[in-house]
């Protein structure tokens, strides 16, 4: 029942092979859907303003942090996460990939490590959160719940959490026209474009699906007249 990942410590990801390990969640395919989605923007935002910013929330192994930087060489990307040991191993990563010079992480809660910096000074704000229904999580096949961090999965009581801070707070620091992306669980897409619809401070909203169809990743833009709240 152990992940293959963690007998060969390595999983590949949108072209780059990484360092895989327990202390952050494996790198998947369903993320791979938001990682394209994000580079789209990426290299639609660097033609039209040069160098782009990108906050990665939640990067566990830094796993999208380091593809945005792998594939498009204006970006710099800045990733936090909670967990001491996820940041560890995204931080070995960096270095294993050659990308730490554009690359950085930081531990931290959410936002945390972002507070004390300038509001509304980032291009893109990308998050592959927790997003598994607490009471769920034991209940997960025993290759996941058995050797993967729970806190990487935990979303809270319904599973959206971490979203709801996400939305809430990505407008103090997006510029205005910037994006807003992240993936979710499967059956939560309507819930969420429904709720980013309703919020004055996203336009644009997109929605990007795996094969069967489903949601899997939320793109939305600010709006260049929302003012940050403090």
């Amino acid at each position: 029942g152990v992940p293959l990942a963690h007998l060969t410590e390595r999983q590949h990801f949108l072209g780059l092979e990484l360092l895989a390990g327990p202390d952050a969640l494996i790198p998947r395919k369903e993320t791979e859907i938001l990682g394209r989605a994000v580079l789209g923007k990426i290299k639609s935002l660097a033609a039209e303003r040069g160098q782009v910013r990108v906050m990665d929330l939640c990067t566990g192994s830094g796993n999208l942090a380091l593809a945005y930087a792998n594939q498009e060489p204006t970006v710099r990307v800045h990733g936090s996460d909670i967990s001491g040991d996820a940041i560890t191993l995204a931080k070995r990563n960096a270095t294993h990939t050659g990308l730490h010079e554009r690359v950085d992480f930081s531990q931290g809660d959410m936002f945390a490590p972002f507070e004390n910096g300038d509001l509304r000074q980032w291009d893109i704000l990308s998050c592959n959160p927790p997003y598994v229904a607490t009471t769920k999580v034991p209940k997960m096949h025993h290759e996941i719940s058995g050797f993967e961090p729970a806190m990487a999965f935990n979303g809270g009581h319904f599973g959206i959490s971490i979203v709801t801070t996400l939305i809430r707070n990505a407008p103090r620091f997006l510029k205005p026209f910037s994006w807003l992306a992240f993936e979710i669980g499967l059956g939560q897409g309507d819930f969420h474009v429904k709720q980013l619809r309703k919020n004055g401070a996203f336009c644009d909203i997109e929605s990007h699906t795996d094969a069967a169809g489903n949601i899997r990743a939320i793109l939305a833009r600010s709006r260049p007249d929302v003012s940050p709240k403090e």
